[in-house]
């Protein structure tokens, strides 16, 4: 798959030709991405679909906060918009946020593969935000709930001392044909980050690649989120689950059949061999014949 540099490209569709993609209706879009993602998942692929309960995209401190960010720059706030519609849509078929790193897939005109590399966290940074964060934050579960002072709520989220990226630090890169600097399927896989942090908050210390333990001083000894179990049990989707985000019926054949058990194998109920074993062990009784009486 072909990528292109978002600065390096000028114009619209076929270099600057002025020409534009056909407009495809949304119904066609969501059948495309349920046969592709279908495609993904007969193959083994983990299907990290962005599902959007309802008109708002997000609904907690982090995912709002990612959002709010993102839109007070100049630099995005008019691109931004784009890809409202197609993250609400369900357009982001896929969305893996690891290390510096957002791999998806937006179904368009046609399928698109986005990449996008956000730089780390500047050492620095990180220690001042540690800093100023020392001894505030009681509990892990506090952090990811983004229930804190609002000091140090004012710290996480500032553009020049806080977690989130400036534009300087996010590269984009799409395989559509749109010259545009962020095209609308960059956009919306922005916003899905956003609607990712509401469940899975951990994962942007994870994108900007620092440890977020590091900031409570004090750990409660149950299992929390950010723990490797939880990794693991990310938000994949099944047929049942995309045929709901996509509003069409995929077939459940295109998933991986589940592995069956070679332990099913029927018991003989105990109570049954036990009677069998006594009746055998007992010796038969024998009937004796009634005397004679004697004549005299």
């Amino acid at each position: 798959m072909a990528y292109w540099s978002r600065s390096s490209r000028g114009g619209g569709w076929g270099g600057g030709s002025g020409m534009w993609a056909p407009y495809v209706p949304v119904a066609k879009r969501r059948a495309n991405a349920a046969k592709h993602a279908a495609k993904l998942m007969k193959k083994g692929e983990k299907v990290e679909p962005v599902v959007i309960d309802g008109r708002k995209i997000t609904k907690t401190f982090w995912g709002t906060a990612w959002c709010e960010n993102l839109e007070a720059y100049s630099d995005f706030s008019n691109r931004l918009p784009r890809g409202r519609t197609y993250v609400r849509n369900g357009s982001v078929i896929h969305l893996k946020i690891s290390g510096g790193k957002l791999d998806a897939l937006v179904s368009g005109s046609s399928i698109y593969t986005i990449q996008i590399t956000i730089s780390p966290l500047q050492k620095k940074r990180w220690t001042d935000v540690k800093s100023s964060c020392g001894g505030k934050i009681d509990s892990l579960v506090e952090l990811l709930q983004g229930k804190f002072s609002r000091g140090v709520m004012e710290v996480m989220t500032s553009q020049t001392t806080g977690l989130f990226p400036a534009p300087s630090e996010i590269k984009m890169a799409c395989s559509c044909p749109d010259g545009a600097y962020m095209c609308k399927h960059l956009a919306a896989v922005l916003y899905g980050v956003g609607a990712r942090l509401d469940t899975q908050p951990e994962l942007l210390f994870l994108l900007r690649e620092v440890d977020h333990f590091e900031l409570v001083s004090e750990i409660a000894k149950t299992p929390l989120l950010g723990s490797s179990a939880d990794s693991a049990n990310a938000p994949t989707a099944d047929a049942d689950e995309l045929s709901k985000v996509f509003g069409i019926e995929i077939d459940a054949s295109a998933s991986p059949p589940p592995v069956s058990s070679r332990r099913s194998k029927a018991r003989v109920a105990p109570s049954t061999s036990r009677k069998t074993k006594k009746t055998a062990s007992k010796p038969k009784k024998k009937h004796r014949k009634p005397a004679k009486a004697r004549v005299r």
